[in-house]
């Protein structure tokens, strides 16, 4: 079966993009995240830049797993602002990302069908000019050894190619003597092959990481 163990978000904010239709002003933003805390101080600093905007809309989706979303409309018609920005999230395939987009009201108004297209214009223009990269969704395991077993555990870190995100020595209670925890991870794909070649391997102790 093939795991499916890579998606795609952005590394760093979006330039400002302008879009502006019949006098309205739109102006678009990107940002990585990867929690709902995020959120809100990126929307009170747009409000500071922008304290004479109309409109604060945006969309996020957050997670590869279980999947986090939302889309606020900020005092515009329903679903005439952040569901075409999710939409624009979704077919660009990213997540851990948070879209806004700041309107200036113009003078004239757009109608229903007005305020869907240029909020999708402003986030698809915004999107574009987004550094978009691949990252795959990692396991993280513990691995557990008295002191005397690091070079069994460390040679299959070293042959496997896997990452060590931590590693720690600790005071057995008992014996008095040290004990190994290495933190590693290893793509979703390959993390079924990765427990199962250390929890073969004599007195080494292997969990996922919490």
């Amino acid at each position: 079966m093939d795991i499916k163990d890579t998606y795609k978000t952005i590394t760093f904010p979006s330039e400002e993009t302008l879009f502006k239709e019949k006098s309205s002003k739109f102006f678009g933003y990107a940002y990585p995240i990867v929690s709902e805390d995020e959120v809100k101080p990126i929307l009170e600093n747009l409000r500071k830049l922008h304290p004479n905007a109309r409109h604060i809309c945006y969309a996020y989706q957050i997670g590869t797993e279980t999947i986090l979303y939302r889309a606020n409309d900020d005092g515009e018609p329903n679903n005439t602002a952040g569901v075409p920005i999710y939409g624009q999230i979704q077919s660009f395939g990213l997540t851990n990302i948070l879209v806004v987009v700041v309107r200036f009201f113009g003078g004239t108004k757009l109608g229903v069908g007005g305020l869907i297209t240029a909020y999708k214009t402003s986030a698809q223009i915004t999107l574009e000019n987004c550094d978009i990269i691949e990252k795959t969704i990692d396991i993280h395991f513990i691995i557990s050894f008295d002191y005397q077993n690091m070079n069994k555990a460390m040679r299959v870190i070293k042959e496997k190619k896997l990452d060590i995100v931590n590693q720690e020595m600790e005071i057995n209670q008992d014996s008095g003597l040290p004990i190994g925890k290495i933190e590693i991870k290893t793509r979703k794909k390959n993390a079924e092959t990765i427990f199962e070649i250390f929890n073969s391997l004599y007195e080494i102790d292997i969990n996922v990481a919490e």
